[in-house]
């Protein structure tokens, strides 16, 4: 029989996704489960969203469309993030593809040969690892812990460079953590960026709208503006509009690399489909009172979580600013027992919250951080007191 290629051997089903798979399998079966494991909004665009869907169906052309993405997308997208302070871009500089995930991978195939270097903190998101794999790039993670709160300092970021990567790659708001970089952070990483030009430098910040607490959501492009020049940042529909499902993601950048993905787009997907299309088009230009309410609740979600996790015992959960995750690091349990069940790692513990309580939470290890677990406080709001109560409970009866 002949032989798969080598880089599906690298490629890696998502963690994430088999955590919630198992999940929904007890549920089946009549357990009663909590899920905070999938990162999914859990609420629904506007009617306005719904409404150009319908009015693109009635007049729908069926014929492909652009490569880079249809015009009033663009247009729409050029609007948005001139709203969050990126200036001077035109549609050259603009391209789509079918979500975020996509788009980063088109840009790893577009800026990494086999062997290239990627540099990125962690804990990070599972599909930057599983991407680096499977297109043959050396992955160079640089741990940031949760006594520096999850996030990378100017001397790691230094010292990663100096190794002349050729990509780095950082996640604002961050997915798994929800810590948000203060401007002074961010202008603190741009001028170790601005020391070494031979590195690409991609944002990946589809939370960039879910900001807590007046911090703001800040670029190193805004602080260095002639990082321009090699910055790509990448953006989404799915977690700002409750559209996780319609996959639209879209990036800013060089000429060059967004030429690059349209490229890549004219060989993979053609085009985003026209239905999509116009409703991401509403999203963007539609009302945001949607958007603006769910960043509130979340923020106040935030708080009970946080609270209830730091009220645990030897459990630290730094507070995070964004996005909809808490990543408690809950090293405190290694070692010990819940009713005759050995707990010596993340995974282990996950299984045994799952198994006993029904508390569905991703290991940190699928984040590349092993003493800790993700929750996604994104649940029906009646469910997540419960599920805080769980897990404490626990905790209360590990020996």
């Amino acid at each position: 029989m002949p032989q798969l290629a080598q880089r599906v051997g690298r490629a890696k089903p998502s963690a994430i996704m088999l955590i919630a798979a198992k999940a929904k399998q007890l549920k089946a079966a009549g357990r009663d489960i909590i899920s905070f494991s999938i990162g999914v909004p859990n609420f629904l665009p506007g009617e306005h969203v719904y409404a150009a869907a319908r009015e693109a169906l009635s007049h729908d052309s069926g014929q492909y469309g652009s490569n880079r993405g249809a015009e009033p997308l663009l247009d729409a997208f050029l609007k948005h993030i001139e709203a969050l302070g990126f200036t001077g871009y035109g549609h050259a500089n603009l391209s789509v593809g079918i979500g975020a995930k996509q788009v980063l991978y088109n840009l790893a195939e577009a800026l990494l040969d086999e062997g290239d270097e990627i540099a990125f903190a962690a804990p990070y998101w599972t599909t930057y690892r599983d991407i680096a794999d499977i297109v043959g790039a050396q992955a160079n993670v640089l741990h940031c812990g949760p006594e520096q709160h999850y996030k990378l300092t100017p001397t790691q970021l230094d010292a990663a460079l100096a190794r002349k990567p050729k990509v780095f790659l950082f996640n604002n708001p961050s997915n798994p953590t929800g810590m948000v970089y203060t401007r002074e952070e961010i202008a603190a990483l741009a001028e170790v960026l601005a020391k070494h030009p031979d590195t690409w430098i991609i944002t990946d910040d589809i939370y960039n709208s879910m900001v807590f607490d007046g911090i703001g959501y800040h670029n190193f492009v805004f602080a260095k503006p002639e990082l321009r020049e090699r910055l790509v940042f990448v953006d989404s529909v799915s977690k700002t509009y409750g559209m996780p499902g319609w996959r639209v993601g879209l990036l800013a950048g060089p000429e060059p690399v967004a030429k690059a993905v349209t490229t890549l787009n004219s060989n993979h997907i053609t085009s985003v489909p026209e239905v999509i299309t116009a409703a991401a088009v509403a999203a963007f230009t539609g009302p945001q009172d949607i958007p603006q309410a769910k960043c509130a609740e979340f923020a106040a979600r935030r708080d009970t979580v946080v609270a209830a996790l730091n009220a645990i015992p030897g459990v630290i959960c730094p507070r995070p600013q964004g996005a909809f995750y808490a990543f408690p690091d809950i090293s405190v349990a290694f070692g010990k027992s819940h009713h005759g069940t050995k707990i010596s790692s993340d995974v282990e513990f996950c299984a045994a919250l799952l198994e006993a309580k029904g508390v569905a939470c991703v290991p940190g290890s699928a984040f590349g951080e092993p003493h800790a677990l993700r929750i996604s406080y994104t649940c029906p709001a009646a469910q997540l007191a419960p599920g805080l109560a769980r897990i404490a409970e626990f905790f209360a009866e590990l020996t």
